[in-house]
């Protein structure tokens, strides 16, 4: 499976971002998908996971409210809507696969595949 991010760019403090990630090389509703982030100097963590269905998903406690994850099965894509942007927000974002389709685990390791990373810029 090789996955795709892109969206990312740089915004103002309260402002709106749409991430996308294209998936392709294996039948995309057959996985769970996820977002994680890297902040500079921390370590990567979990944003949010929908199953491959999208009527099961799960938020980490700091995005909840304010980001949305969606998945399009016809595109192949999975996107990640964030709005109200924080300065704490600003990561290196990166989507994830997983081959357990009922998956929502905020784990890294749960995850098979890995995109290459969009940065997102929030500037307070």
């Amino acid at each position: 499976v090789q996955l795709q991010a892109s969206g990312g760019g740089v915004v103002q403090a309260g402002g709106s971002l749409r991430l996308s990630c294209v998936a392709s090389g294996r039948t995309f509703s057959r996985l769970s998908m996820a977002w994680f982030r890297q902040a500079p100097g921390k370590e990567r963590e979990f944003v949010a996971a929908i199953t491959w269905s999208g009527f099961e998903i799960h938020y980490a406690d700091s995005v909840k409210g304010r980001f949305t994850i969606s998945r399009d099965n016809a595109k192949n894509t999975v996107y990640l809507q964030m709005n109200s942007l924080k300065a704490e927000d600003t990561a290196v974002y990166s989507c994830a696969a997983s081959l357990s389709v009922w998956s929502l685990s905020p784990r890294l390791h749960a995850y098979d595949y890995w995109g290459q990373g969009t940065l997102v810029t929030v500037s307070s």
